[in-house]
C-alpha cells in the first residue's frame, strides 16, 4: 500500500503510530484522528471558497460586460483576501431589541449546515469523511440547517425587511424541498442504496443523468432555489427588501452568510456530480484514489459554471411565479417521473442495459413533451391581468410670466 493507492490510510497510520508512541489510548487516538480529519476537511473547503469567490466575480463580470476584480494583485486575484480583511476588522453592531441567542447563532448555522454536507461527499474510492449508509437522508436533513439559519436571522432581527426575507426563506424551503427529495429517490432507486459512495460505484455502467435527465434537471433547479441563488434570490432581494434576512448583520457575522452562500453553490455542484455524473469514477480512479479528486472537481466545475450562467442571465422571479413553478410544474413532474421510473426499472432488468437506457430516455422525452404541451395549453387559457395604471401625466415646464413677457 502506497500513498497514491490509499492516502488517507497512510496518513492515519502515521499519526496513530506517533500518538501510540506517546502512550495515548485507542479511544483518544480515534477521537483525535476524527477531529483532525474534520478540521482539515473544513479548512480546505473554506480556503477553496476564497478562490471560488474570485472566480465567480470574474465570470459574472464577463457575462455582464465588465472586468470584475482587477486592482489588487494580478488579475485582481487578491481582492477576496482584501474583502476578508475588511470584514474581519469591521465593527460588530447588535441592534437594540434583537433576540440575541438566535441572532448570534444563525450565521454559525448557515455555515455549519453547508460544511456538514461535505462529510458524506466522496472525493475518491477511499477519500471521504464518512460512508454513511443513509448518506442521502443525511444530506437532506443537515442541509436544512442553512435554511434554519436564514429563518432565525430574519425572525430574531426585529426588522420588517429581515422578517420578510425569513418568511420568503420558509416558502422556498417548504416548497422546493418536496421535489428535491423526490428526485433524490431516483439515484437511490437505481443503486439500491442511500450511501453516497455506493451510488457512485453503481454508476460504473452508466451515469444516472443519462437514465433520468429530467430528474437531474429538477434536482439542479430545486437545489439552486434552496440555496436562494438567482433567479430564486427572493430572500435577499435588495430592490424590494433592502438586503433581506441579513440586513441587521455586520462584520464577520455578515461575512459568514457571504461565505455560506458561495460555499453552498459549489457544494451543490459536487453533490450533482456525485449523484448524477458518476462522482470520482474515471480511468484508474479506483487504483489511484487521488485521481478521483480531479475527476469529481472537473465534473463539478461544469455544474458550477452552469449555475453562474443562470445567475448572470436570468431575472429574478416574483414570489407567485416561484411558488407556481414548484407546485404546478416541478412537484407533479417529479412525482410522475419517480413512479414511471420505478415501473421501468422493475420491468427491465439491469442486464439489459441498452434496452433499459432506451426505455428510460423515451420516458423522459415523453414526459418533457407532455409537460410542454400542457404548459402551452394553460398559458393560452390564462388571462393576463394588466396591473399598470392609466398613463401618468408627465411633468412639463409651464410658461412663467416675466417683466419682458412670457418665458419659461
Amino acid at each position: 500500500m502506497s500513498f497514491w493507492t490509499d492516502p488517507i490510510a497512510i496518513i492515519e497510520n502515521l499519526i496513530s503510530g506517533w500518538l501510540a508512541g506517546l502512550g495515548m489510548g485507542e479511544g483518544w487516538i480515534t477521537f483525535i484522528l476524527a477531529f483532525l480529519g474534520a478540521a482539515v476537511y473544513a479548512l480546505v473547503v473554506m480556503l477553496f471558497v476564497v478562490l471560488l469567490i474570485w472566480v465567480e466575480r470574474k465570470i459574472l463580470g464577463r457575462f455582464q460586460d465588465r472586468l470584475g476584480p482587477n486592482r489588487i494583485g494580478p488579475w485582481g486575484i487578491f481582492q477576496t483576501i482584501a474583502d476578508m480583511l475588511k470584514i474581519f476588522t469591521k465593527e460588530y453592531i447588535t441592534p437594540n431589541g434583537v433576540d440575541k441567542v438566535p441572532y448570534n447563532l444563525a450565521p454559525m448555522l448557515a455555515v455549519a449546515g453547508v460544511l456538514a454536507v461535505w462529510a458524506v461527499i466522496p472525493l475518491g474510492a477511499t477519500i471521504f469523511g464518512a460512508n454513511l449508509n443513509v448518506g442521502v437522508l443525511y444530506v437532506v436533513a443537515i442541509g436544512a440547517l442553512g435554511e434554519l439559519g436564514i429563518i432565525l436571522a430574519g425572525w430574531s432581527s426585529r426588522n420588517k425587511y429581515a422578517t420578510l426575507g425569513g418568511f420568503r426563506a420558509v416558502a422556498l424551503l417548504v416548497s422546493y424541498e418536496v421535489p428535491l427529495v423526490v428526485t433524490l429517490l431516483i439515484p437511490v432507486l437505481f443503486s439500491g442504496s442511500m450511501g453516497m459512495n455506493d451510488i457512485v460505484f453503481a454508476q460504473k455502467s452508466m451515469w444516472y443523468i443519462v437514465l433520468a435527465p429530467v430528474a437531474a434537471l429538477i434536482f439542479l433547479i430545486t437545489s439552486i432555489a434552496e440555496n436562494g441563488r438567482a433567479p430564486f434570490d427572493l430572500t435577499e432581494a435588495d430592490s424590494e427588501i433592502v438586503a433581506g434576512f441579513n440586513v441587521e448583520y455586520s462584520g464577520l457575522k455578515f461575512g459568514m452568510y457571504y461565505v455560506a452562500d458561495f460555499m453552498h453553490t459549489f457544494t451543490i455542484a459536487f453533490l450533482f456530480a456525485t449523484l448524477w455524473l458518476g462522482g470520482w469514477l474515471g480511468p484508474w480512479a479506483e487504483k489511484y484514489p487521488m485521481l478521483g479528486i480531479f475527476y469529481t472537481t472537473f465534473k463539478a466545475w461544469f455544474i458550477y459554471f452552469t449555475i453562474l450562467w443562470l445567475r448572470g442571465s436570468l431575472p429574478r422571479f416574483r414570489i407567485d411565479q416561484m411558488i407556481n413553478l414548484n407546485w404546478k410544474v416541478l412537484t407533479p413532474l417529479a412525482l410522475v417521473m419517480l413512479m414511471l421510473t420505478a415501473v421501468v426499472n422493475h420491468l427491465i432488468p439491469a442486464g439489459m442495459l441498452v434496452v433499459r437506457i432506451l426505455a428510460l430516455l423515451a420516458l423522459n422525452g415523453a414526459l418533457l413533451f407532455v409537460t410542454g404541451k400542457l404548459l402551452d395549453r394553460f398559458a393560452g387559457q390564462t388571462k393576463r391581468v394588466v396591473v399598470a395604471l392609466e398613463p401618468r401625466p408627465v411633468a412639463r415646464p409651464e410658461p412663467v410670466a416675466t417683466e419682458s413677457g412670457t418665458g419659461v
